[in-house]
């Protein structure tokens, strides 16, 4: 796709220095509902919190978001893995495969392009997830296994 026909949320990615490998989510993806819920339930325990109020917040999120992702593992031994692209109808298109060459600052490259270091992303077997959230006063970083 080229210009103006390619999707927004595809641009979105793309800004975020991510490499779009394909739109179509493994048959062992967890559903999008499912992820979500896993992230933003009642019962949720994040596995990190980072206070927004401190200097560096998000410069954190990143580190600690980096780590829980290497921990998980997210990453396969290509290094893609699964997101929800973060913009508004993100969950409508669905988990999409990517790499990222960049390898580090993940939230803080989304939270550049989109306003907010929000994501939540599975690796592509479905297996694992690891998301940065917004809460309150605070950042997140949420894990769950498939």
């Amino acid at each position: 796709m080229a210009g103006k026909d390619r999707p927004s949320w595809l641009h979105v990615l793309e800004r975020c220095d991510l490499q779009v490998l394909g739109a179509t989510a493994p048959k062992d993806a967890p559903s999008v509902t499912t992820a979500i819920r896993a992230v933003a339930g009642f019962d949720v325990e994040p596995v990190a919190v980072i206070p927004a109020a401190i200097p560096q917040a998000v410069h954190e999120l990143d580190r600690q978001w980096h780590h829980y992702a290497a921990l998980g593992p997210l990453y396969d031994e290509k290094g893609e893995f699964l997101i929800i692209p973060p913009v508004s109808g993100g969950s409508e298109i669905g988990w999409v495969r990517v790499s990222d060459p960049a390898g580090d600052m993940l939230p803080s490259r989304i939270a550049m392009v989109s306003g907010s270091p929000e994501f939540i992303a599975v690796s592509v077997d479905g297996r694992h997830m690891c998301a940065a959230s917004v809460e309150e006063y605070d950042y997140w970083v949420v894990t769950h296994e498939f």
